[in-house]
């Protein structure tokens, strides 16, 4: 199931696409000038999770282009937190996908930005600093990076099986018997199982066909609504673990944001062994 454009939209959304490449990209010049000179990294809850001060200086710029151009809106950042705002809108800011990737000198990072209509995205963002390479979306009209428009590969089952990211919220236990059932039938049955540490780097890759699934378990919310729906207008359907379209939020609790991603035979493949791997967790 795709996230479902309205016919009906009013807006084309350019002026909010604008801004939020404009940020990302300002932001992602920021992490490129500096990257490898951290100077502070803070533990960020019992996962292991870090917060550096590349995070928070990539925030800054983000959320001050955002409230320059919208002033009313609702913003809802990685490290901020939640600002009050007016109306249905809100925008949901990751300034650095990958943070722990950072700190240890992996260079797979991100910023996302993205604006939901209640829950509902409109805009997608995800910019790459390492190649400084953007891929955005507006529902209804498409994905598309530098070299124009994603419709990805055909949608059938690699020979040597698929190539699958996996995401895992962080309230999810690192002993969580489910996660494992599912981590574990993942691994033993497609060609291989990436762990990123930067879920938007895993949409990115999906909407572009780099990839072949994505499959989440109580994912974060901040990240999910831009990147699934650069995925879904890049022709990715998106389902629940069990096959039931899927809406992607940001708000509630995690339970209600696990999902499997991908397209045609593959998509099929990977709900099979997920129902498989998770009969008797």
């Amino acid at each position: 199931m795709t996230v479902e454009p309205r016919t009906d939209e009013p807006r084309t959304y350019e002026d909010e696409r604008k801004v939020a490449v404009a940020a990302a990209e300002e932001a992602g010049d920021l992490l490129r000038g500096r990257y490898g000179q951290l100077r502070t990294i803070t533990g960020k809850g019992s996962a292991g999770d870090v917060v550096t001060d590349l995070d928070l200086a990539s925030e800054r710029i983000v959320l001050d282009r955002i409230r320059r151009h919208f002033p009313t809106d609702r913003i809802l950042s990685e490290e901020a937190g939640e600002s009050a705002g007016q109306g249905e809108r809100t925008w949901l800011v990751d300034p650095l996908d990958g943070s722990n990737n950072v700190a240890i000198g992996l260079c797979v990072y991100v910023v996302g930005v993205g604006l939901c209509l209640g829950e509902r995205p409109v805009v997608g963002v995800v910019h790459e600093p390492v190649t400084h390479q953007t891929w955005h979306a507006v529902a209804g009209r498409g994905a598309h990076g530098p070299r124009g428009r994603l419709t990805g590969p055909a949608p059938r089952l690699p020979a040597a099986g698929p190539v699958v990211a996996w995401t895992q919220g962080y309230d999810v236990d690192r002993a969580d018997p489910f996660a494992a059932a599912l981590r574990g039938g993942l691994e033993r049955r497609c060609r291989r199982v990436l762990q990123l540490w930067a879920p938007l780097v895993g949409w990115s890759l999906l909407a572009r066909g780099s990839i072949d699934a994505f499959v989440g378990y109580r994912a974060e919310g901040v990240d999910l609504p831009a990147g699934a729906l650069l995925a879904a207008e890049a022709g990715v359907e998106l389902t629940t673990l069990d096959g039931s379209p899927f809406r992607p939020g940001f708000s509630g609790p995690g339970s209600g944001r696990s999902f499997v991603a991908g397209r045609g035979a593959t998509l099929a493949y990977v709900l099979e062994e997920v129902a498989r791997s998770t009969s008797s967790a």
